[in-house]
């Protein structure tokens, strides 16, 4: 019963930031489903990205693949398509045919480069796509090269999610207006517009290009990540005068030199000193020092960790779905509550069911099974 119960999206499977955009869509209510070109589909249990939605297997080679695609279509308010520039126009299901079969669609595009530029065609991944913005640079210890922040700036925050907030947006648009548009979401795009306060600071010089010089880069030593005497880590981000004080305070740290909060030029020295001073006790007995108060503080958790924590066993951030662990429906939602909805792809009858709702009788669904498009 999410916010988007009765939305209908069309997703032509792809990896990463679009299986993630789909996702997020149906955690919150709409029904998606999801196309795959080749094969049988994946179940939710075998990859998180695929949850909740039923999967449909057509080949879209064949004129009847295309045109059940087309009849989908019509039926939808949205379609998703991950692929380089150019690629669903070959197979016939480009922009332009899919608007003249339904003029209320909101046809979403998500690629590495975007739909325009002279790289549109290049093959990338999410690191060369943040290397192009400044993130990757900015991300790292001094010295030392850029790390790449797993895939979470370009495939997801700067990709998918940007493509799920651009089809909310257009999908609203298309209700007052009765007509459906384009969405060219790219991460190169996203990333950059995930850089948007780091650009602030630079442009009030408040951000230097070197790593680890800067507040938020690991260079404060009151905003980073210490070692425990166990061997674990932990995270504070004191930046606030009052929390910085707490800080101080909590553990027992006098030394004059650390009133001198924002002074950079002491910031290596004294994240030194706070070093010395974490390694002297485990994680745990940081936790109970720490944990919970102004400080600012957290334990840095691996994925066995995070979701047996407290606060987040207690939100249900984590839940469990056919024996695999993962991150649950997210924003909360007073009354339109989001869940997980359960895919229906186990017997031939489900997946007719699914064929049903988008409007296919069950003489039609014969009729393409006996010509191979599904």
């Amino acid at each position: 019963m999410g916010p988007l119960k009765g939305i209908k999206v069309v997703e032509i499977a792809s990896v990463g930031a679009g299986p993630f955009c789909a996702m997020m869509l149906s955690d919150m209510g709409a029904e998606v489903l999801r196309i795959e070109r080749h094969g049988p589909g994946e179940k939710a249990s075998d990859n998180v990205l695929s949850r909740g939605r039923r999967i449909l297997t057509i080949d879209l080679k064949q004129a009847s693949g295309k045109e059940t695609v087309l009849r989908l279509v019509k039926r939808a308010d949205a379609l998703i398509e991950g692929f380089r520039p150019g690629v669903m126009e070959r197979l016939g299901l480009g922009p332009d045919v899919c608007l003249a079969h339904n003029s209320r669609l909101v046809y979403g595009r998500v690629t590495g480069w975007g739909q325009t530029g002279p790289l549109r065609h290049a093959a990338g991944h999410d690191i060369n796509y943040i290397a192009l913005t400044g993130a990757l640079q900015a991300i790292g210890r001094s010295g030392e090269p850029p790390v790449p922040p797993l895939n979470l700036i370009g495939d997801f925050g700067g990709g998918g999610m940007l493509l799920a907030f651009g089809l909310v947006c257009a999908i609203l648009e298309a209700f007052r207006s009765g007509k459906g548009q384009v969405i060219d979401a790219a991460m190169v795009d996203g990333a950059a517009l995930l850089m948007a306060m780091i650009y602030g600071f630079k442009a009030t010089n408040r951000w230097k290009d070197e790593r680890e010089s800067n507040l938020l880069d690991g260079g404060a030593h009151f905003y980073g990540t210490y070692e425990c005497a166990d061997g674990k880590w932990v995270a504070i981000g004191a930046i606030e005068a009052q929390f910085y004080a707490l800080l101080l305070e909590k553990m027992e740290i006098c030394d004059p030199a650390f009133q001198s909060q924002y002074d950079a030029a002491r910031w290596p020295e004294l994240k030194a000193t706070l070093a010395s001073l974490f390694k002297r006790r485990t994680r745990q007995e940081w936790c109970e020092l720490l944990e919970g108060s102004d400080v600012c503080f957290a334990p840095i958790l691996d994925t066995d960790e995070a979701p047996e924590h407290a606060h987040n066993k207690a939100r249900r951030t984590f839940v469990e779905i056919d024996g695999v662990i993962q991150p649950a429906p997210a924003p909360r939602f007073s009354r339109t509550v989001p869940e997980i909805q359960k895919p229906e792809v186990t017997t031939d009858e489900q997946t007719e069911n699914a064929w049903a709702s988008w409007g296919f009788t069950a003489a039609e669904i014969a009729t393409i099974k006996r010509q191979g498009t599904i």
